[in-house]
């Protein structure tokens, strides 16, 4: 697939905000409702309210396909309608032992369709063996997520929560890490990990694998074309009670947004950001 990105605004100069909340019409937000056409030029609130806002180039990491859509599928329709070049870097395949070559493109397809609906501008899959990035050696998962960093060009990069009962997750979430220290040269400004329904949930109850959700993205407008996109993983989706049922999904986004008083958020755990 041909790269499609579009060209950085340069930065215009804002008044700074106390409120960081990421909500669209909260008023007491610092986003400008009235303004957001002339701050964003595509008619959508400005994404980062404690940034000056350009457009960026953002870059999500999933471990297997349909992470990415659970984890933050509203917040990429998010970034999406407000400018913003996603681009998402699927880091393992099937072993051939557990999943057969028609398995696995069966669910390669389903991810590029679900990333049709919500307009990433580009989907790039590793060859790395799920579920066993614990035998691959840190240096080559790193080396391919800095690739993709030097490819892309992120400001922002989305990847799995470290605590997760998954362990590929766990090992993609520290390469990502080193693929993305921040050395001079380095377009890499934030970082944040997202949740994961039926793996972040059944991480061990110990401190250092919980789950804390530290900023809270309002999807509310976005949550049908998420869950329109995660219907296309037909391989995936459940039935419920199953975490990864539609209902619990929207279940999932309407707590994350009762959390914070909108009607539907994608919840994160900062890991850095970088405000030059």
């Amino acid at each position: 697939m041909q790269k499609s990105r579009l060209p950085k605004l340069q930065r215009q100069k804002s008044q700074p905000q106390q409120n960081r909340c990421l909500a669209d019409d909260d008023p007491t937000c610092s986003i400008d409702v009235k303004n957001r056409e002339a701050s964003s030029g595509s008619g959508e609130a400005s994404f980062y309210n404690s940034w000056d806002r350009f457009r960026m180039n953002v870059l999500v990491l999933a471990p297997h396909p349909d992470d990415e859509v659970l984890g933050c599928g509203g917040t990429i329709c998010r970034h999406v309608a407000s400018g913003d070049s996603v681009f998402v870097l699927v880091a393992t395949r099937g072993m051939p032992e557990l999943y057969s070559d028609d398995a696995v493109e069966a669910v390669r397809a389903e991810a590029r369709t679900a990333h049709v609906k919500l307009g990433v501008s580009e989907t790039r899959f590793l060859d790395f063996p799920a579920p066993a990035l614990d035998t691959v050696p840190r240096y080559k998962l790193a080396g391919a997520v800095s690739d993709g960093i030097r490819d892309f060009e992120p400001e922002v990069i989305y990847l799995p929560h470290h605590g997760d009962i998954h362990s590929d997750h766990f090992h993609l979430h520290q390469a990502a890490l080193v693929a993305a220290r921040p050395l001079e040269g380095s377009p890499v400004k934030r970082i944040l990990a997202y949740e994961t329904l039926s793996e972040t949930e059944w991480a061990p109850p110990q401190m250092d694998a919980v789950f804390y959700p530290t900023v809270f993205i309002d999807v509310s407008r976005f949550l049908p074309q998420k869950l329109d996109a995660m219907a296309c993983f037909k391989s995936q989706v459940k039935e419920p009670p199953n975490a990864r049922s539609l209902r619990n999904i929207t279940a999932l986004a309407h707590y994350r947004g009762a959390t914070v008083a909108c009607d539907a958020a994608e919840g994160f755990m900062l890991i850095r950001e970088i405000i030059a």
